[in-house]
C-alpha cells in the first residue's frame, strides 16, 4: 500500500519556523521525486518545492525561494521541508506527494499525502 504521510504542521507566529516530513512507503522511492504542495482556503492547490531522490536536485515556487529548504534521508525514505521566516500567508494544507519529475506543477504527481495544516499567525 502506498503511503505518504506528513507530520510537523501547526500553529506558529509570524517569522518562525516550522519543518514538515512526509515518511514514503509502498513504493520505490528513489524512482520517484517527491514534491510539497499546498492549498490556503479558497485557492488553488500550489506547487511548494520538490526535490529529486534520484540526483538531489531541487526546484522552489519564487514565493519560497530563500525561505524554505528541501532535504531528502534516502536511507530513511523521508523528506524534509525545513519552513524559515514564515508569513501570515504561508498558512494553507500542506501535502506531499510522489512525482515523476521534479517540477512545482501538480500534474506530475502520481501519489498524494493526505495533509498537514500550517497555520502562521500575525
Amino acid at each position: 500500500e502506498v503511503q505518504l504521510v506528513e507530520s510537523g504542521g501547526g500553529l506558529v507566529q509570524a517569522g518562525g519556523s516550522l519543518r514538515l516530513s512526509c515518511a514514503a512507503s509502498g513504493f520505490t522511492f528513489d524512482d520517484y521525486a517527491i514534491g510539497w504542495f499546498r492549498q490556503a482556503p479558497g485557492k488553488e492547490r500550489e506547487g511548494v518545492s520538490c526535490i529529486s531522490s534520484s540526483d538531489g536536485s531541487t526546484a522552489y515556487a519564487d514565493s519560497v525561494k530563500g525561505r524554505f529548504t528541501i532535504s531528502s534521508d534516502n536511507a530513511k525514505n523521508t523528506v524534509y521541508l525545513q519552513m524559515n521566516s514564515l508569513k501570515p500567508e504561508d498558512t494553507a494544507v500542506y501535502y506531499c506527494a510522489a512525482q515523476w519529475s521534479c517540477t512545482v506543477v501538480a500534474g506530475t504527481v502520481v501519489y498524494w499525502g493526505q495533509g498537514t495544516q500550517v497555520t502562521v499567525s500575525s
